[in-house]
């Protein structure tokens, strides 16, 4: 903040002359160059300070720190009324709605800081400690007094309580923002109430939402009546109309209809349909079930699952699932309620183009200025290959333990000898892609401990090694935030040349020796190869979903077929 000074008496003079009134003029300072005509009916409580050419009618401003050339018009009470760290170190109860799982919001909270806070409570010492260093963070931004940044707009709000407001942010027609943070270049909209929250910079909160206790990430929308308790909302959400209630939202959770709802979940790449629904309450311990939904999940129109519930990732859910499946390691599947039961096709969305379709559209929609949550997009990394593999496995024995059998039974869920036969193939044919596709994108010679298990943590491919080289930190207090987001950074630097070194591991497990420079190139050869099979298969079924049978109401006025598909190319 640049230098302030007190008011003149011939200032003061003026500004009784436009209305405005103070407790005490004493109180009340402006930049150097103030001119009285940037002030009109403003009454002044407590410390205020006003920066240079910013504007202010029609308000009630209480122990509030003004930037420069902001415009404030027509707020009913704009109030710091006590000491305030601004929505930071506020714990929302993400996950699970009885508690549990609580992760410390602030001003910099990173997707993949929140997902160890939350998701790791096996090592309590870690996430004990990193709820520590978000408590100290928070602690940092305490304040006595308000503050709004430079070139702020706050129009027509009723009440502004305990709120920072950063730089080039507008809010406009809110009718309660109280214990938050408005980050940079964010948008709060008409008849939004907040309580508990953070906003980050470039999120768009608008069209009624209600949000108390939650994080609103990087170029996140929430708008039109959605409401939100106890939730985050990591970069490039979209959630609309429906209804969240104790989630972890990772990177482009998508909810648009009124009558979806999302609660007491993790979310990642996610996208509802009409009615979506999940229950986490069986009516005997309350409501203390989750259920996770990996990257990619797609719930059809009127989807439900009862929780606790696991699917893999880029699983698409049709129908009623009430059994409890757990199927983190069979993506690609398709789950449908058929005959009351829980049918899965396993990989089976290996052969969609909506698959391709979200991998393609996430990177191009990333709209950030600054991205702080760490994203990778890879279709064929090493996250999925692990988890095709172990299908493979499962669906291997189950077949070899009873080859004569029609249907088998996999954790709570059915599967046709077809649909596990051709699941099979498709896992091999992608296993094989993915090890092509890693080995050609970087050098297998990294040192990082990336040939085991790997993990998705809420948008950033990473070996679990190296997870738990950080909550070892963690409980031994010997990490810092700025050393877990180096880390983080340093993985995303090098990712590259991790996964290839993880397929280079796995070719070799899978051969029975280390491979030979000769046959990294054939692998990567045969894995370009079975890739084109694989995307004849995806533009196929593109083209079969733009085939005349979809031109059906597309030029419906005329008779000619020509003209329909005119119409329906010209629209499409």
């Amino acid at each position: 903040m640049s230098y302030r000074r007190l008011l003149t008496a011939e200032e003061r003079a003026a500004l009784e002359q436009r209305g405005c009134i103070a407790d005490n003029w004493d109180d009340v300072q402006v930049a150097p160059e103030f001119e009285v005509t940037q002030l009109r009916n403003v009454r002044f409580e407590g410390q205020v300070s006003i920066g240079a050419k910013s504007r202010i009618t029609d308000a009630v401003i209480c122990n509030y720190a003004i930037g420069d050339n902001c415009l404030i018009e027509s707020v009913t009470r704009m109030e710091c009324r006590h000491s305030t760290r601004f929505g930071e170190g506020v714990r929302v109860s993400a996950v699970n709605e009885n508690g549990g799982r609580e992760v410390v919001i602030y001003r910099n909270l990173t997707a993949q800081c929140a997902y160890l806070m939350a998701m790791m409570r096996h090592n309590k010492a870690a996430t004990n400690a990193l709820a520590v260093l978000a408590e100290d963070a928070a602690e940092r931004r305490r304040s006595e007094q308000g503050i709004v940044a430079d070139n702020v707009r706050i129009i027509g709000v009723k009440f502004l309580r305990e709120v920072l407001v950063e730089q080039d942010a507008t809010i406009e027609g809110a009718s309660l923002l109280e214990n938050g943070t408005v980050g940079r270049r964010a948008t709060v909209g008409v008849d939004v109430r907040a309580e508990d929250f953070i906003f980050a910079e470039d999120s768009k909160v608008k069209g009624g939402a209600i949000v108390e206790r939650c994080y609103v990430g990087a170029n996140t929308i929430l708008s039109n009546g959605f409401t939100a308790v106890d939730s985050l909302f990591f970069a490039n959400c979209h959630c609309e109309n429906g209804e969240a209630a104790a989630i972890f939202a990772g990177p482009y959770t998508v909810s648009h209809h009124k009558s979806s709802l999302l609660i007491a979940g993790v979310f990642s790449f996610f996208n509802a349909g009409s009615g979506t629904n999940q229950s986490n309450h069986l009516f005997k311990s309350g409501a203390v079930h989750q259920a996770i939904h990996m990257r990619g999940t797609k719930f059809g129109s009127n989807a439900y699952v009862m929780a606790p519930a696991i699917e893999g990732p880029y699983t698409v859910i049709l129908g009623r699932h009430t059994r409890h499946h757990d199927l983190q390691d069979m993506p690609y599947a398709y789950l449908i309620e058929e005959n009351g039961q829980s049918s899965l096709l396993p990989a089976m969305a290996l052969t969609s183009y909506g698959a391709v379709r979200d991998t393609e559209k996430w990177k191009t929609r990333d709209k950030r200025t600054e991205k702080r949550d760490n994203i990778r997009f890879e279709e064929f990394n090493p996250f999925l290959t692990g988890k095709m593999l172990r299908g493979v496995d499962a669906l291997t024995r189950m077949r070899e333990n009873d080859p004569e059998a029609k249907t088998y039974t996999y954790n709570r869920t059915v599967i046709k000898a077809s649909m596990l036969a051709r699941g099979i193939k498709l896992y091999n044919s992608a296993i094989a892609a993915s090890l092509g596709a890693m080995l050609s994108a970087g050098r297998h010679t990294s040192t990082a401990p990336c040939d085991g298990e790997w993990i998705d943590l809420a948008g950033q491919y990473l070996p679990l090694a190296i997870v738990e080289q950080i909550l070892d930190q963690a409980a031994n207090n010997s990490l810092t935030l700025d050393d877990l987001h180096e880390t983080l950074d340093k993985a995303m630097a090098e990712y590259d040349d991790m996964a290839a070194t993880y397929a280079y591991s796995t070719l070799a497990r899978l051969m029975g020796h280390q491979p030979s420079e000769e046959e990294v190139r054939e692998t990567i050869t045969a894995g370009e190869n079975i890739l084109a099979r694989m995307r004849e298969t995806t533009d196929n079924d593109r083209r079969r979903d733009a085939g005349e049978d979809m031109w059906i109401g597309y030029g419906y006025d005329f008779r000619e077929v020509d003209v329909r598909e005119q119409d329906f190319k010209n629209t499409r």
